[in-house]
């Protein structure tokens, strides 16, 4: 009696894995085309993109006629064995179609984000000062800081009041943005230096206290 239709056998994507690969692995005749074509609706338009979890069908007649052994194995799902998996090739493969995608499965892993430097003057000390308010959830702009900036002190890091009633109190408005130290300490962004002079603390100390008492430095437009 005629043997009855042979039942599609599957392969579960591992890293590394692309369909070129898989193909000459699997040994499917229509190579990666008929692979993707009878996984299309699995893989999505683009056949580069597969990931490691995928599980694809290798239809029946499509892989190469092998010499016939004397059992085969009841299960018909077939999964990476360890050895596989631990020398899985990357994608572009020897003697593989030129048009077959090159993508492997597995992400490539980004490399480290080089620190940010800032330059030592006006413009430097209010970004890095917006970077450290942006982590603290602290509003200000560039404009709104460097507006308040040069009104206080004319961009003068080491300006010191010493006629007001805060100098006449004995606690006199220092750097940028003419800060007292009693503010200064309360409003202190930690992480910043604990020298009222210092550009970078001086700012964003104020903009901490500005946005306390007046909603954003930006709302700031006299003294304060």
């Amino acid at each position: 009696a005629p043997a009855a239709p042979a039942a599609a056998r599957t392969y579960t994507v591992v890293s590394g894995d692309s369909l070129s690969l898989i193909a000459q692995k699997k040994g499917i005749q229509s190579g990666w085309k008929g692979l993707y074509s009878a996984n299309r609706s699995a893989v999505g338009d683009n056949p580069s993109l597969i990931h490691p979890g995928l599980e694809l069908t290798l239809r029946p007649g499509s892989v190469k006629a092998a010499a016939p052994t004397k059992a085969k194995k009841a299960d018909t799902t077939e999964r990476a064995s360890r050895s596989e998996r631990r020398s899985a090739a990357p994608a572009a493969a020897t003697g593989a179609s030129a048009a077959a995608p090159a993508a492997a499965a597995a992400p490539v892993k980004a490399a480290p984000v080089a620190a940010t430097q800032y330059a030592d003057n006006l413009d430097g000390w209010i970004r890095q000062s917006l970077d450290i308010m942006a982590q603290r959830g602290i509003p200000g702009s560039y404009d709104g800081i460097h507006r308040n900036i040069m009104r206080e002190s004319s961009g003068n890091p080491q300006a010191i009041n010493l006629w007001d009633s805060n100098a006449v109190a004995g606690t006199p408005s220092k750097g940028l943005l003419q800060v007292i130290e009693p503010t200064f300490l309360a409003y202190h962004v930690p992480g910043t230096s604990m020298d009222l002079f210092d550009p970078v603390a001086n700012i964003t100390a104020a903009c901490n206290y500005a946005a306390d008492r007046y909603g954003s430095i930006d709302n700031v437009n006299g003294a304060y």
